[in-house]
């Protein structure tokens, strides 16, 4: 890969709308390597702190900074998948094309990069078949092939496997193994703590807008540092 744009600091982010605070105050650096889960409760704020942290949304208050990126453009190195899928009205093979077309990559480079992603992820037989008409899954599956085939150096995942079957969740799961073992550092968010203790060697956990905890995943989920974390782990803390 280039030059890693790793680590990622966030300083006392902030986003507010009418007057509340969603993201409230939130510090931390992300170092390359560990895959960091993002756990907490609904309205905790996992979501919009992806989108702040990739760029898609501005802060109220606070920086989010890419210390390693050396004047170069840190979003030519990262890439985002959400829970629902983003299909454009083309084929599988075109979907992924489209994406290496707008990072500059040669017409000559796509072809060898848009096989070998789609071998990946399973969906090689799908090459010319239109992307709407996938299955949910399916769809998700290209998602990633998408974001893989730009090889970042950040993956942002949003809870890519909510609305998956116990198979699906463990495809897209493979999936996400295999990226990070090629060396892309993966921020994910989920619901699932079974999900979280799989995939997960370090835990961001929120409440109601504030980082509540940031540690190892095994620590967290043998003895979380807080009441909150507890009452999580315990289901208890639903919102």
């Amino acid at each position: 890969m280039d030059k890693t744009i790793l680590p990622l600091h966030v300083a006392d982010l902030t986003f507010s709308v009418g007057g509340a605070n969603l993201i409230d105050g939130i510090s931390f650096a992300l170092e390359a390597g560990p895959r960091t889960i993002v756990l907490g409760p609904n309205g905790a704020g996992k979501s919009l702190l992806l989108r702040l942290c990739h760029g898609l949304i501005k802060p109220s208050s606070g920086e989010v900074t890419w210390k390693g990126a050396n004047g170069s453009d840190p979003a030519r190195h990262q890439a985002m998948v959400f829970q629902r899928p983003v299909m454009l009205r083309r084929t599988v093979s075109a979907n992924v094309e489209y994406a290496l077309g707008l990072r500059g990559i040669s017409h000559s480079d796509r072809r060898e990069k848009i096989d070998e992603v789609l071998s990946r992820t399973g969906l090689q037989k799908f090459a010319r078949t239109p992307a709407r008409v996938l299955s949910f899954g399916e769809q998700q599956k290209l998602a990633l092939a998408r974001a893989w085939a730009l090889n970042p150096q950040v993956l942002f995942l949003d809870e890519p496997t909510a609305s998956l079957d116990p198979a699906g969740t463990r495809a897209v799961e493979q999936i996400i193994a295999a990226i990070h073992k090629g060396g892309t550092k993966i921020v994910m968010t989920t619901h699932d703590l079974g999900q979280a203790r799989r995939l997960g060697d370090e835990i961001l956990f929120l409440h109601q807008g504030k980082l509540i905890e940031k540690t190892e995943a095994q620590s967290f989920f043998e003895r979380p540092a807080s009441n909150l974390g507890q009452a999580f782990l315990n289901g208890d803390l639903l919102w």
